[in-house]
Order: structure tokens, then C-alpha cells, then sequence
């Protein structure tokens, strides 16, 4: 039986260059537009945005770490900050006295709501414009593929 190639084909080489460029090449784009139109960075608004989609606006700490693939160290730094800009509150999760829960206020929400549409045109110049409906769907059943199986190697804690 022949072992596999340690390298990757010519096809899978440009493939894997592709890919490299966009997980490193759109966080930065995303982050300057952000920060020029808006004043905040793609992770904070990354937050605020998986805040305004939660039941009631709110979730445990340990679950918005999660959902924003982020630790919470990182996170409560950036709590601290929105905090400070009246955009969330944190307090107690009164079912489990071992969590703490963020709400996102009204101050967020209006950051939020403010920071979007300049967000949305970049991500759909970026990512949607260039591509055809078929093309979408293909990408879409690929990129859910790749995320699953990330998703798994990470283990529980993901």
C-alpha cells in the first residue's frame, strides 16, 4: 500500500492558498472598514451581534465565548470595555449562581443597528457579489462540511 503524499497536490495547493487568504485576508478588511465607519473592531461587532440574536438579548459569558470562538479571558476584557460604553450589563445568572449573563442594552443595540449597514455592504462586496446563486449554495454546503469537521477536532469545548 503506498503511504499518501506529505504534500498536498497542485489543485489542493491552490485551493489551500485560497482559503489562507480569505480566513486572514477578510477578518482584516472587515476590521478596517469597522474601524473607520464605525469605531469598533469585526470581533466586537461579531459580539454585539450574537448578543442581539440571543433570547432576550442575553447569554452566559461561557456561551458567547464559544459562539464568537473566542476564550474568556478575551471576552470579559471586551465586556469590561462595553461596559464601560453602556452597551451590554452583566450580572448573575439567577438559575445557576456559577455563570454570569450578558444583555445587550439599548446603548448596544443602537451601536449595533448604526455599525450594520456599512458591515453588511462590505460582507456582501466581499464574500456575495462575487459569486452566483449556484456557486453560494455550493460554497455554503463546503465552508458547513469544513466547519463540522473543525468543529469536532476542537472537542467539546470547540
Amino acid at each position: 500500500m503506498d503511504e499518501p503524499s506529505p504534500w498536498l497536490d497542485a489543485e489542493q495547493q491552490e485551493l489551500w492558498q485560497d482559503l489562507l487568504t480569505v480566513v486572514i485576508a477578510l477578518p482584516a478588511a472587515l476590521d478596517r472598514q469597522l474601524q473607520r465607519d464605525a469605531g469598533i473592531s469585526n470581533f466586537e461587532y461579531s459580539v454585539l451581534a450574537r448578543l442581539s440574536m440571543a433570547d432576550e438579548v442575553t447569554m452566559r459569558l461561557s456561551e458567547l465565548a464559544r459562539v464568537s470562538d473566542s476564550t474568556l479571558p478575551r471576552l470579559s476584557k471586551l465586556m469590561d470595555r462595553f461596559e464601560t460604553r453602556k452597551w451590554i450589563v452583566r450580572r448573575v445568572d439567577p438559575s445557576d449562581g456559577r455563570y454570569t449573563l450578558a444583555t445587550l442594552t439599548d446603548s448596544g443595540q443602537q451601536k449595533l443597528i448604526e455599525s450594520a449597514p456599512g458591515h453588511v455592504a462590505q460582507v456582501r462586496r466581499l464574500v456575495f457579489d462575487p459569486l452566483t446563486t449556484t456557486q453560494r449554495r455550493q460554497l455554503g454546503a463546503a465552508l458547513s462540511g469544513i466547519a463540522e469537521t473543525v468543529r469536532r477536532a476542537s472537542g467539546p469545548t470547540g
